[in-house]
């Protein structure tokens, strides 16, 4: 069975979530736009926990995480942000320097959780 969150960023053309049976596929999330990486990173994780949490996941069920960042400058700080929220272990990530639509976005990510339908 497939599952489709509605858009959180008011494109229509995107899902928030979809669930295909006992994954999650969460596109694009960010946060406010902060001109801090780290702050723009955790604000990022708490918005994909709150998608999560609609199908009943948390971000210890991400398997997979793709970080978008704006410039490699400030990476440590935003990668060290992982551990606030994997106190117990990190999931897979890739890391991708790009330029974003909004200019003053730092950083954006997705990613794929595993979670178990009840």
């Amino acid at each position: 069975m497939i599952t489709r969150l509605p858009t959180h960023c008011g494109d229509d053309t995107c899902s928030a979530c979809v669930r295909a049976g006992d994954f999650l596929f969460l596109s694009h999330h960010g946060g406010s736009l902060a001109d801090d990486l780290a702050q723009q990173t955790r604000e990022t994780f708490q918005s994909m926990q709150r998608t999560l949490e609609k199908l009943g996941a948390d971000l210890g069920d991400m398997v997979q995480i793709t970080y978008y960042i704006k410039s490699t400058q400030d990476f440590r700080r935003g990668a060290d942000v992982f551990r606030e929220f994997f106190p117990n272990g990190v999931p897979a990530r890739m890391t991708v320097v790009t330029d974003f639509i909004v200019p003053d976005r730092l950083c954006q990510m997705d990613g794929i959780a595993y979670r178990p339908t009840p």
